[in-house]
């Protein structure tokens, strides 16, 4: 009797064991499909893991949502001619607040420090240089006026312009070095620049547009090539088109159909000095003139009117889904009676009537923008 009972007893030990188990298994077993994966950062741009396949091999594969955000303005010349009134010009302006190099871009600061990139058209020289080009308006400032481009949070200028060499090859490499010492990146003139956010390139460009010619053309179908080479969305800036033309002409339009065609995926113009209207060309925009921006090339000019054009762009593991738009209309200046050369957004009625005249400016190119994304 004593015997049947230990082997009862040990028979239900056993099970109570085998029991503990298997219910031990299943719990880790369950538990395992439940592990998910997140990313670490969202340093730049944001980053959302869609999906998470873990295959029988062991690898993990994450699709991811990426959005950059863009911002263009026009034309910036941080500096002045030596035959404007010295007392009413750019530099003196900073000068009068102790060099605070901030003032420039102070109220369009806020917005570029919350994008992802900045840029503009720097139609300017820094240098010390005193031989200049035969030419009407000579453009120069101090190197030291580069530093209002790194405190108004502008990461990219465009160098491809009528007056990069306003100071001949001097005044040229004084602004390549200039921009080079302030970490400043810049593109044109047989430049790229190419910036990478969260495993998505973005390539840069710049040219003069004066003329369609098979030397530009050829130009840029090998420099597209080159970028698409290596994975980029591409943005060109073109300096282009008739100052004080509110349309573009037919070489404008011709030469961005052509980036668009051979691989384009955002243009943007500046030189006219005006605003120019936006166009959007197998889904992808061209926007011909941004207008003047910080611009030290006039004390008081008749048309203060830009805007700063934001593209927003979305992607799925690194390839380009879709990009939207939008306009904030601005004025050159913080007051409207001169040219204090603080580039102002604009509120209430002055900004309806910006954006109303851009889209007026649109129509006949068969496209609207709005000031804020759809």
């Amino acid at each position: 009797m004593v015997k049947t009972r230990r082997k009862n007893n040990l028979k239900k030990r056993k099970k109570a064991i085998i029991s503990i188990f298997t219910i031990l298994f299943l719990f880790l077993l369950y538990m395992s499909t439940k592990i998910t994966y997140s990313p670490k950062n969202k340093s730049v741009a944001s980053v959302t893991p869609t999906s998470t396949v873990i295959s029988d091999n062991k690898k993990i594969e994450t699709n991811r949502n990426v959005e950059i955000l863009l911002s263009s303005a026009g034309d910036c010349t941080i500096g002045t001619d030596p035959s404007f009134d010295r007392s009413t010009s750019l530099p003196t302006i900073v000068r009068d607040r102790n060099n605070d190099y901030s003032y420039l871009f102070k109220n369009s600061a806020p917005i570029f420090q919350k994008d992802d990139i900045t840029i503009v058209n720097l139609e300017t020289t820094f240098t010390n240089a005193t031989e200049r080009a035969e030419k009407t308006f000579t453009f120069k400032a101090p190197p030291e006026f580069s530093k209002a481009l790194i405190l108004g949070s502008i990461e990219g200028v465009n160098i491809s312009n009528n007056h990069t060499r306003d100071y001949l090859d001097k005044g040229f490499t004084d602004t390549i070095s200039t921009l080079k010492q302030n970490n400043i990146n810049y593109f044109g003139e047989n430049n790229k620049w190419i910036k990478e956010i969260n495993g998505v390139k973005l390539g840069f460009l710049g040219y003069t547009g004066w003329q369609y010619n098979d030397r530009l053309i050829d130009k840029l179908k090998k420099d597209i090539e080159e970028l698409k080479a290596e994975n980029c969305v591409v943005i060109i800036n073109f300096h282009w088109g008739e100052e004080n033309s509110y349309y573009p002409n037919s070489t404008q339009k011709s030469i961005a159909h052509y980036a668009v065609d051979q691989g384009a995926d955002l243009v943007i113009g500046h030189h006219p000095h005006v605003v120019q209207g936006i166009e959007k060309y197998k889904d992808k925009i061209i926007c011909y003139s941004l207008g003047n921006f910080c611009f030290g090339g006039n004390s008081n000019p008749r048309d203060k009117d830009t805007f700063v054009l934001q593209a927003k762009f979305s992607f799925n593991n690194n390839n380009l889904e879709k990009y939207s738009v939008r306009a904030i209309p601005f004025s050159i200046s913080s007051v409207n009676y001169k040219n204090d050369y603080c580039p102002t957004p604009l509120e209430g009625d002055s900004k309806e009537r910006v954006l109303k005249k851009i889209n007026n400016l649109s129509s006949p190119l068969g496209f609207q923008v709005s000031d804020s994304f759809d």
